[in-house]
């Protein structure tokens, strides 16, 4: 038991909650940057011409200042370990239509919860442990 909790404290988390997107337009965003180190992930998403990921950057750069402050980790050997969003709640909203109907529209939110993780000198030898 305590060789879980050694696990989970060498883990940084970030969470954007209340983040003006869907679930669906995320995960692909997401998906792309899990296993890559921290300073190509925030290249990536600066050049990236999705809207949205200026929030993901922007979730990142607080998990990076949470590992350096908090955790005293070394920026080098960040990398992503997970990366997952969830639903927030749904703005609803209507436009008028013809013979005096109504078009709902939905606004979705999400959550971005990003985990990062420090490589250790044995890791970069041998690879990661799976």
């Amino acid at each position: 038991m305590s060789k879980k909790k050694d696990l989970d404290l060498k883990q940084v988390r970030s969470v954007n909650k209340n983040v003006r997107s869907s679930v669906r337009k995320l995960k692909p965003i997401l998906k792309s940057i899990v296993g890559k180190k921290v300073e190509t992930v925030i290249r990536d998403l600066s050049f990236s011409e999705k809207r949205i990921s200026k929030d993901v950057k922007k979730t990142i750069s607080s998990a990076i200042s949470n590992a350096e402050n908090n955790f005293q980790y070394d920026i080098d050997n960040l990398f992503i370990k997970e990366a997952f969003c969830g639903k927030q709640v749904i703005m609803k909203r209507f436009r008028a239509r013809a013979k005096g109907r109504a078009a709902e529209i939905m606004k979705p939110y999400s959550n971005i919860t990003i985990i990062l993780k420090e490589k250790t000198k044995e890791e970069t030898k041998h690879g990661p442990k799976s």
